[in-house]
């Protein structure tokens, strides 16, 4: 048994950036979905109002979370994988032990800040309900931080499957708790309600009335299995290491040169990790005081102009929500249907960027400029592939896919809430497109020891958005479209801006007409190929029917278009694993080269 185990512990295991990528893209993709089992049905249980609570939560705990677990595991990803690459075994080693008591300490701290800050933010947004929803994901944040102590170190050994793994548990037990816990927290409260007339000791004269009542608890209880879902996969990745080990064998220890000492080592450490995590805290500080000020922005409107504001979305709020002075929650909750769709394209580069650190920091460490310029290409390209058709096909189906998404299990309930995240999602997905393609260019600059830079471009970037935003949601007649509009523009800020720079840096020329211009041309087919399709086919067919085949022509219209432009090539899905023999078949077809 001993033997087995020991065994087990040398067995290393170690991935191609291809292999990686397509590791995390279907882990990264699998999350999603889970997350949409876990939204969707929740869209249903809590509404707009409901929803805005809920969405609350996690635009203080987003920041706060990004500030402890952006930055370090990032750090520790580059430098093992630089140590791993000159034989430093030791370094890596001592690198776990370090980070342990690091990562402990801003769970710590991320979690506290997160209780105390949510007093404050609940009197500014005049969003009182949100308190409970905002306590229970406070938690999440040490929890999280327990899990990055392994995902930046199995990451730099370029072992993607843990962090898949884990990611994949903790969006598990977030749907299996937090959607059964929000449906009894409804289902037992109402059924007080409907015995004796009062919620938790209230008298309410009408069930909408009630139901308003219960929705901050029912958000909270969601929250909660967040936190348990974040517990288990903690438990995961601590069975895994204890269990399976890193992979460094006695023989590479004892032939590694000496480690460093442990006070260079935090020193490089949080070198590293300062750039990366002040990047991230800057855009995430930026997106809770976006938020902020939209709802803020939203609830000025409903007392200046509130008739403008109301006629943009006429009969898509309920009155109840009107009469209660809970408008501006309501639009905050519809974004967030909109944002659970959207950031399904960011998630999925997210992938691709994790798996390209270690890879690309492997290459800039040996030095090789061919091995530089093929890695970034394929990254950059394949982040192209992924986000032009995803974002286009979103903005031009936007009402189509959230009908879909939404309204199919629900029977025409909510229809108001669709209506108005599907107008919020034509614009904001366009944006999108450079949020996801943003990440792994980021992600490069970090991996050629340049952090700085995205920290200056994204600090430009998220104020620009800010600014505008603020100016753009106060005009009523745009009112939280204008969310969109500033995320666009901050975005092909940050990417051009951050390409450019990138260019400088690595001094390698890189082919930006099959980077970049092929993908965009086949996407704007794709695109054209969905919203033509889908007017035909709603004519003649279910409307949700039609949605799924416009679907489906879109992506085989994207394909053809991959193939005759010579966008993919054969070198390409060799490096995709077990892709071999479709790769032959299109090559007897002359399909591809």
């Amino acid at each position: 048994m001993n033997t087995t185990l020991s065994s087990k512990k040398n067995k290393k295991v170690s991935q191609s950036f291809a292999a990686g990528a397509f590791i995390m893209a279907i882990g990264m993709l699998m999350v999603k979905l889970a997350g949409a089992a876990f939204k969707i049905p929740l869209a249903y249980i809590l509404g707009g109002l409901g929803s805005g609570y809920f969405s609350a939560a996690y635009t203080i705990y987003s920041p706060i979370h990004a500030l402890a677990t952006a930055g370090l595991p990032i750090a520790v990803s580059r430098m093992v994988s630089s140590d791993m690459t000159q034989g430093r075994y030791k370094d890596v080693r001592l690198m776990h032990k370090v980070s342990v008591p690091l990562f402990v300490m801003t769970g710590l701290i991320g979690s506290g800040f997160m209780f105390l800050a949510a007093f404050p933010y609940v009197r500014f947004t005049n969003a009182p309900g949100s308190l409970y929803s905002l306590i229970a994901l406070a938690p999440t944040v040490f929890f999280s931080c327990l899990i990055s102590i392994y995902k930046g170190y199995y990451e730099g050994l370029r072992n993607m499957i843990p962090t898949a793994v884990s990611e994949i548990i903790e969006a598990l037990g977030k749907v299996i708790f937090g959607v059964s816990f929000s449906s009894f927290t409804m289902w037992h409260c109402m059924k007080k309600y409907h015995s004796n007339g009062t919620v938790f000791g209230t008298f309410y004269e009408t069930e909408a009335a009630a139901r308003d009542a219960i929705l901050p608890w029912a958000s909270a209880a969601a929250v909660l299995g967040i936190t348990l879902g974040a517990v288990a996969g903690y438990l995961y990745m601590f069975i895994k290491y204890k269990f399976t080990g890193d992979g460094i064998t006695f023989k590479e220890l004892e032939n590694s040169p000496p480690a460093r000492s442990t006070g260079k080592l935090i020193r490089m450490l949080l070198k590293i990790s300062i750039p990366v995590a002040l990047g991230a805290i800057i855009m995430n500080i930026a997106s809770a005081v976006d938020a902020t000020l939209v709802q803020r922005r939203l609830n000025d409107i409903m007392h200046t102009f509130p008739m403008t504001l109301l006629k943009a979305y006429d009969g898509l709020i309920p009155l109840e929500t009107i009469k209660a002075g809970t408008t501006h929650i309501f639009l905050a909750g519809c974004f967030g249907y909109m944002n659970t769709i959207t950031m399904l394209l960011p998630t999925i580069t997210q992938g691709l960027a994790i798996s390209a650190l270690p890879n690309v920091t492997s290459a800039w460490v040996s030095g090789g400029k061919e091995k530089i310029r093929k890695n970034i290409e394929t990254i950059l390209k394949i982040t192209s592939i992924i986000s032009f058709p995803m974002g286009l096909g979103m903005s031009v189906l936007s009402f189509p896919i959230m009908d879909l998404t939404y309204n199919t299990l629900g029977k025409n309930k909510g229809i108001g809430e669709v209506c108005v995240a599907s107008q919020i999602m034509s614009i904001y997905a366009l944006g999108i497109i450079f949020v996801a393609i943003g990440t792994p260019i980021c992600s490069i600059l970090q991996a050629v020891g340049r952090a700085d830079i995205p920290l200056k471009v994204l600090a430009i970037g998220v104020t620009i958005k800010v600014i505008l935003n603020y100016i753009l949601v106060g005009i009523p007649e745009i009112n939280i479209q204008g969310a969109g509009i500033g995320t666009l523009v901050c975005y092909l800020f940050v990417c051009f801006t951050a390409l450019a720079s990138l260019r400088k840096e690595i001094k390698v020329p890189i082919k930006w007409s099959n980077v970049f211009f092929k993908p965009i041309i086949c996407s704007l087919f794709c695109a054209a190929a969905a919203y033509s399709s889908h007017g035909l086919l709603c004519h003649i067919m279910p409307y949700k029917i039609s949605t799924i085949l416009s679907i489906l022509i879109s992506m085989i219209v994207y394909a053809l278009a991959l193939v005759l432009t010579q966008t993919i090539t054969a070198e390409d899905l060799y490096m995709i694993p077990k892709c071999k023999k479709i790769v032959k078949t299109l090559e007897k077809c002359k399909l591809i080269r």
